[in-house]
């Protein structure tokens, strides 16, 4: 095991439509795609098809859309340790104008514990807040054994406090800093305050702000894509997540300006797909899409 993912796994169903149809109504979609879902599952695919190799503890059911799902971790060489749930749960997408509405159905009422795990040669572990008594477990753990974690701090959940405690890289969104009810630099202040050697907040279009190592704060500027060329934001940050681990591991060397940075090129890419699956790129991606779009004024 290279690397370790935990999160709530989803089958999304992502569709183009110019109206979402009330009533008694109905609506033709422009087009659709079907594919894996959930921060740090979308995060491990990614890893995956940039040369990491993860493996996956998420939720996982006894029924056709788990299988679906186990089909598509088998096909990226992704070991799933799955836990015990009823039902699948599902994300409806509806992306326009660079924002996007979900509908979620969600089962995380979790019929079995936390399955115990075998971290030998394990290098990084990377979280989402789902399954917070797992994220916890094997956060403390990892941190103990000196290897890295990462944290997706998409929200703020029931122990996110506590877990921030055992992280090494926080990267955390503009939706996070709300519930705190904190500013950008306060937050950063805070993570500071959780000893987290690297914490980010980001904020979409407008780029990331960070520190590392108790340096200043800093701005990573966004790539400038044109509006026209943007197709579904959704996912871009599980991207983002997934292609600075893939980083670390190909390349431990490199400093995290430039782990960021590759990633920033990994989400410029995906915002111009539709769906998860076809939203991750390749390395070959990752060049072009740093290499094609200047980064936007300050």
């Amino acid at each position: 095991m290279q690397a370790l993912f935990i999160g709530q796994a989803y089958i999304d169903v992502t569709f183009l439509t110019e109206s979402f149809p009330t009533g008694d109504e109905k609506a033709i979609a422009k087009d659709y795609a079907i594919s894996f879902g959930g921060n740090a599952v979308t995060a491990a695919f990614c890893c995956a098809k940039l040369g990491g190799k993860p493996d996956l503890l998420c939720s996982l059911a006894d029924d056709w859309l788990a299988r679906m799902f186990l089909d598509m971790a088998s096909t990226y060489g992704i070991s799933v340790h799955g836990r015990k749930v009823k039902e699948s749960s599902l994300s409806f997408i509806m992306p326009k104008s660079g924002k996007r509405a979900i509908v979620r159905c969600r089962d995380n009422d979790f019929l079995h514990p936390f399955p115990p795990l075998t971290l030998t040669g394990l290098k990084a572990l990377h979280l989402d807040g789902h399954m917070p008594d797992a994220a916890l477990h094997y956060a403390a753990t990892c941190k103990n054994l000196g290897v890295l974690t990462s944290l997706d701090g998409g929200a703020v959940r029931e122990n996110t406090d506590e877990l921030l405690e055992h992280i090494d890289i926080a990267v955390v969104s503009d939706r996070f800093c709300q519930q705190l009810g904190k500013t950008t630099g306060q937050t950063l202040e805070y993570l500071r305050s959780k000893n987290c050697p690297v914490g980010a907040v980001t904020l979409g279009e407008h780029g990331m702000v960070w520190y590392e190592a108790g340096g200043p704060d800093k701005l990573l500027p966004a790539l400038n894509v044109p509006m026209q060329k943007v197709v579904d934001s959704n996912g871009a940050g599980d991207v983002f997540h997934g292609a600075y681990v893939a980083s670390y591991l190909c390349w431990p060397e490199r400093s995290w300006t430039a782990h960021f940075e590759f990633a920033r090129g990994a989400s410029t890419h995906a915002i111009q797909h539709l769906g998860n699956e076809a939203s991750i790129p390749t390395l070959e991606d990752v060049d072009r899409a740093s290499g094609e779009f200047p980064e936007k004024a300050a």
